[in-house]
């Protein structure tokens, strides 16, 4: 019954690991979180009563399906404030989510065969995205060595007569971690010596940069910052979710090429249809008015990510990076593997973080999900008191880890 695509699909490890989680709440147990990438506080107030108010002025009706003309232009302005670029509204795109912007956008360029390269940590989603639009993930792996991040020799060496684009995203889910405008500038060099490379940019935590030292024009360094000369084959992908923690309002977009922003609307017409009306008038506000709204975010962040860091140097083993951006802490846990608890063998990060969750509740992602076997992904979206309980239970659970 089911296509060759459904028997291969595989559903996102983060989305079912918060539902093992809920399972476990609903069986009355007392289940910290640490998984999705979702913050804890509540939309801001301005986007909120502009959701508000859209019911109430009867805002509800279908939009074009690339987004209403007063939000692509607004997102255009924005563009051209941070990034110093300019965007017509047709070469903006707007749709159900930031994840459905990138879905659409490898559906619109990938053949059968063609190459997408990825560089692992990546978010848990993007392998799969790609082999669903018939492409197939070059992952190239960065380890500590790298610091977890591409560097340009890597670029160039895995590009080839299949590569079709290039999808990477900085601040990273899931380490946090942040490209500088230097290293940009060495990718840039790479891009321009191939010029057939598509350059999927997901922007979605750039507003999300702890120290105004690390920003340009407030937000994280950008390809187009220091090479507006790739515009025309780079597509910068974003969205409400994460910046305006608007995440159950479901809005993305894309500004790119102008062909291949035609076709993603075209395909979001015969697929989603257009966002939801009320939720582009909501972030037509954010987008707006919310710039003070967001300074206070990263100061709440910057604090929670010290005070966990802080908290996490309790548990022995543990290695952390230290991010910018975003709100991911990148725990190395290779030094508890092959060890031994309750007479079981730890043999790799999925069964550290399944002891974890079952018999200490609490729930988070393992690097491998990542494309990084020994690590842990934790959010610190969530609040200091909670983070502090799920680091004493991590604590609790180390302890009682012994040689093999």
């Amino acid at each position: 019954m089911l296509s060759k695509r459904a028997l291969n699909l595989k559903p996102s490890p983060t989305l079912s690991l918060v539902a093992k989680a809920k399972d476990l709440q609903a069986k009355g147990h007392d289940v910290i979180s640490l998984t999705v990438g979702e913050p804890d506080w509540a939309t801001f107030k301005k986007p909120s009563e502009a959701g508000i108010e859209a019911i109430q002025k009867n805002i509800t009706k279908y939009t074009p399906a690339n987004g209403t003309i007063e939000l692509r232009k607004r997102i255009a302005e924005n563009a051209k404030r941070e990034f110093g670029v300019e965007y017509a509204p047709t070469q903006v795109t707007v749709g159900s989510g930031a994840k459905f912007i990138i879905f659409a956008a490898l559906q619109m360029l990938c053949n059968p065969g063609d190459e997408v390269i990825i560089h692992s940590p990546y978010w848990v989603s993007y392998p799969t995205m790609v082999e669903l639009a018939d492409g197939v993930p070059h992952i190239i792996t960065c380890g500590e060595k790298e610091g977890y991040k591409l560097t340009p020799q890597q670029l160039e060496k895995a590009i080839g007569p299949k590569t079709k684009a290039f999808l990477f995203c900085s601040p990273s889910n899931p380490t946090g971690l942040m490209y500088t405008k230097e290293e940009l500038l060495a990718f840039a060099e790479v891009f321009r010596r191939h010029p057939n490379v598509v350059i999927l940019s997901d922007d979605i935590y750039n507003r999300l940069v702890f120290s105004p030292n690390d920003r340009i024009n407030g937000v994280a360094p950008h390809l187009l910052h220091v090479a507006p000369d790739l515009k025309d084959r780079l597509v910068s992908i974003n969205g409400g979710s994460k910046s305006f923690s608007m995440t159950g309002w479901r809005i993305g977009w894309a500004m790119g090429p102008q062909k291949l922003i035609t076709a993603m609307a075209d395909y979001q017409s015969q697929s989603t249809g257009s966002a939801s009306s009320i939720s582009q008038h909501a972030v037509l506000t954010a987008l707006a008015h919310c710039d003070s709204d967001i300074e206070e975010t990263n100061k709440t962040l910057l604090d929670r990510k010290q005070k966990a860091m802080k908290e996490l140097s309790r548990v022995k083993g543990f290695k952390l990076s230290d991010p910018p951006g975003a709100f991911y802490l990148w725990v190395d846990i290779k030094s508890y593997l092959g060890k031994k608890f309750d007479g079981v063998v730890i043999e790799n990060d999925k069964m550290f973080g399944d002891i974890l969750l079952e018999k200490y509740f609490v729930a988070t992602v393992p690097g491998i999900e990542c494309g990084n076997q020994g690590y842990l992904r934790l959010s610190f979206a969530t609040s200091v008191e909670k983070m502090k309980a799920a680091v004493d239970r991590m604590v609790e659970f180390t302890s009682k880890i012994e040689q093999a």
